[in-house]
């Protein structure tokens, strides 16, 4: 298989695309870049989004499984590509994380992206997804859940800030929670610019690719899950080392799911340690990433991180 040729339009020359907000009747698409997931959860999705007036389309091999990955590479890819290429689908939600989605990233149809610009949902292993779709189209996504935890149920806090973010074109607006391991993560101010990110795991091993982004003025999302605080230390000290945080106009610090190890040194004190010295606007306690329940939020967008108030705004990615 040939993979489509990248535009010839350089991309920090390309304004930002917003898709289309999503209304009831629209088809959307369920894929699997990343690993596989349990049909029963699929089942759950297509439930939730129909309930929405949407109407679920689910991609030949969403259920598919190759080793540690939701089909071959061939088959995801294809997958992803056919959902952007389509003009009846008008949003793409990833069924779930995992890994693999760097596996095929190269290969995205970015010519079907620019054509029709449709809403692109996921988080975690999806944040490759994310980071490459915004280098190659200033594509605004959203970094929200994937459709297999939509078997929270429909009333669910997950399940309603997704179709939120989705389906309003209103803005988003996260506040600190101190049940949040991270809410002790603080400095103080306030900066604006473009909300760029996702997972942490991610962002470090994208480095040194054509994906890791330019993050000059913008606010910088950062969460994580099962990683121990040495290895939040690595990444974030592989940031600064590597010049990805020069010039960030302040980080916005999620939920760091399942990081204790047996170390008397919690994940908070490392990110607030590591975060400290870059002398910018950080705020810990968004209930945003790997948590029970997590709030969708968009990136490539517009955003307002105000330490003092203890909130991140964000602008619709729909139009």
């Amino acid at each position: 298989m040939t993979a489509p040729a990248a535009p010839s339009a350089a991309p920090a020359l390309l304004p930002t695309l917003h898709p289309d907000r999503l209304r009831p009747g629209d088809t959307v698409a369920l894929v699997s870049p990343s690993g596989p997931v349990p049909a029963e959860r699929v089942d759950a999705a297509v439930a939730v989004l129909t309930g929405w007036g949407l109407r679920p389309h689910v991609y030949p091999h969403v259920l598919a499984r190759h080793g540690f990955f939701g089909g071959t590479d061939e088959q995801r890819l294809d997958d992803l590509n056919a959902a952007l290429s389509d003009h009846r689908m008008r949003a793409v939600l990833c069924t779930r994380g995992g890994y693999g989605a760097q596996r095929i990233v190269d290969g995205i149809d970015l010519d079907a992206v620019l054509r029709d610009p449709k809403l692109v949902m996921g988080f975690s292993d999806i944040t490759a997804l994310h980071l490459a779709l915004w280098q190659g189209a200033r594509l605004a996504t959203v970094h929200g859940p994937v459709a297999a935890q939509f078997d929270k149920g429909a009333d669910s806090p997950t399940a309603l800030g997704a179709r939120h973010a989705l389906m309003t074109g209103e803005p988003v607006v996260v506040a600190a929670d101190p049940a949040e391991e991270t809410y002790p993560v603080r400095t103080s101010g306030r900066a604006e610019g473009v909300l760029l990110g996702g997972n942490l795991s991610l962002l470090a091993s994208t480095l040194g690719t054509p994906h890791s982004p330019d993050l000059t003025g913008a606010i910088l999302l950062i969460e994580d899950v099962g990683e121990f605080p040495y290895r939040i230390d690595r990444m974030l000290t592989q940031l600064r080392r590597g010049g990805a945080l020069d010039g960030v106009a302040g980080i916005a610090v999620g939920q760091f799911t399942d990081c204790a190890d047996g170390w008397p040194v919690t994940v908070a004190e490392v990110v607030a340690e590591r975060l400290a010295g870059l002398g910018l606007p950080v705020l810990g306690g968004l209930p945003v990433g790997h948590g029970a329940q997590h709030t969708a939020v968009p990136l490539g967008t517009r955003a307002v991180l105000d330490v003092d108030a203890g909130t991140l705004t964000v602008a619709a990615a729909a139009a």
